[in-house]
């Protein structure tokens, strides 16, 4: 039903803040499995084809379905992850780089809330920058596979992986460290801006490539 999305860049592009052989084994073993089992429990659970993990994100919270909801929320997050990253990352401008000023002064206050909420986080889970329901930039962390998509009107600009899998080949227990290099270095700023925009109603949000991606592939496979 729901793909593997391939990396938008090289395993090694992200070096030295995220290595290659994380890269292997974070998208290649741990996203693919969230991505598998959440086609798996889909399957077994039959009826019609979902139209988009999103929802399957929100129907899995709201009929209390905990494994499904973790995969799919997990899918979910892993994707925007790859998207939320690129290895000359730049600084934002425009707009965004307002929003910024106003909610935190400047790109350094940005990055110390956005380390400090990460860092301080107990066990797994992401921090993200995001556009509340007023349109305001926040920063917020979430537990395990928790994400943004059941926050009501909450629309992510970035995202950090915190689970150690993510860093720990890199950085062992450093997860400070980690994050402090990654948001210096890997923030994908031109998604930020389109999510920021979509946050003001102008655009859409970024989504997972639903069902219909699988399809073509499968069908490129066949061809």
């Amino acid at each position: 039903m729901f793909i593997l999305p391939d990396l938008p860049y090289g395993y090694g592009a992200l070096a030295p803040v995220i290595s290659d052989r994380t890269m292997h084994f974070h998208h290649d073993k741990h996203h693919a499995t969230y991505v598998e089992t959440t086609n798996k429990l889909l399957g077994a659970k039959g009826g019609p084809s979902p139209h988009a993990l999103e929802a399957v994100v929100r129907d899995a919270a709201a009929g209390g379905d905990k494994k499904l909801y973790n995969n799919a929320a997990q899918a979910w997050n892993h994707g925007f992850f790859w998207e939320a990253m690129r290895p000359d990352a730049g600084k934002p401008s425009g707009e965004l780089e307002k929003a910024i000023r106003g909610a935190f002064g400047d790109l350094a206050g940005l990055k110390t809330k956005f380390v400090e909420e990460g860092a301080g986080r107990f066990g797994s889970g992401w921090v993200w920058l995001a556009s509340d329901p007023d349109g305001r930039l926040q920063v917020i962390s979430t537990h395990d596979a928790d994400d943004t998509i059941t926050r009501e009107g909450v629309i992510p600009l970035t995202v950090c992986d915190l689970w150690e899998h993510a860093y720990y080949l890199d950085h062992q227990n450093n997860r400070k460290g980690y994050l402090e290099v990654w948001f210096d270095r890997l923030p994908n700023w031109q998604l930020a801006a389109l999510q920021h925009q979509a946050a003001l109603g102008a655009g859409s949000a970024w989504r997972y490539p639903g069902p219909e991606a699988g399809l073509a592939t499968a069908a490129a496979a066949a061809g």
